[in-house]
């Protein structure tokens, strides 16, 4: 069985998706945010919406987003800079997102959580909650840690940590992690051209852990 045929076996059986795309989607350093990314990532979740799916978006970008309305051509180093710089960046990201489900008549919403909301039963029934109420109203919510508060001691680690505990918050069957790496591999084929992607993970065990690399340029552990 392929990589494909596996995908659309998967793919075929879930209803509840939740779908997650990274900063190094959205935007780049040289280019700024790359438009065309949000346009087809709009259609392609509209499309799923129509065919029956409830899709939940987590998405990077607010600093991203911010770097380009305040016209820095750098990422901001402290951690005031960079909450300052998030919260430019998330209205914008925001309308971005609006603008182009709208192209769809699609609605979506925004909910900006901390690990706190999380870590208390209560807050975390009102975030499952409001989630679940805006797809029944099918509504796509778009999720983002709230980077305007939370400093590294508390945060979630990166938007990977943050999709999969909405995955289980909603009890989703899928998730979705866009990235810029194909998949799981056995090496990091940015540099090594022998590096093999893994289809299919049926235990996650010592040696699948052991395929987790150092940090990106992001900060953040990647996933071959």
């Amino acid at each position: 069985m392929t990589r494909e045929d596996i995908r659309r076996k998967v793919v075929g059986k879930a209803k509840r998706i939740v779908v997650k795309v990274g900063s190094s989607i959205l935007a780049s350093v040289e280019k700024g945010l790359h438009y065309e990314v949000f346009s087809h990532l709009a259609k392609d979740i509209s499309d799923l919406k129509r065919k029956g799916y409830e899709v939940v978006l987590v998405s990077s970008g607010a600093i991203a987003a911010g770097m380009e309305k305040l016209g820095y051509k750098t990422r901001p180093q402290s951690i005031t800079q960079k909450q300052a710089t998030a919260a430019v960046g998330q209205s914008r990201l925001m309308k971005i997102y609006e603008d182009y489900f709208s192209r769809h008549q699609q609605m979506v919403a925004q909910i900006l959580l901390t690990h706190d909301d999380l870590s208390h039963r209560r807050r975390f029934l009102n975030a499952r909650n409001t989630l679940l109420t805006l797809l029944e109203l099918g509504i796509i919510p778009i999720i983002n840690e709230n980077d305007t508060v939370v400093v590294d001691e508390i945060k979630f680690g990166d938007n990977d940590n943050l999709s999969a505990l909405m995955t289980n918050l909603i009890e989703a069957d899928l998730l979705i992690i866009l990235t810029d790496i194909e998949g799981l591999c056995n090496a990091d084929p940015r540099y090594d051209p022998q590096a093999r992607c893994i289809s299919l993970v049926e235990d996650i065990n010592a040696d699948i852990g052991g395929m987790i690399g150092d940090t990106g340029g992001n900060g953040t552990l990647e996933v071959w």
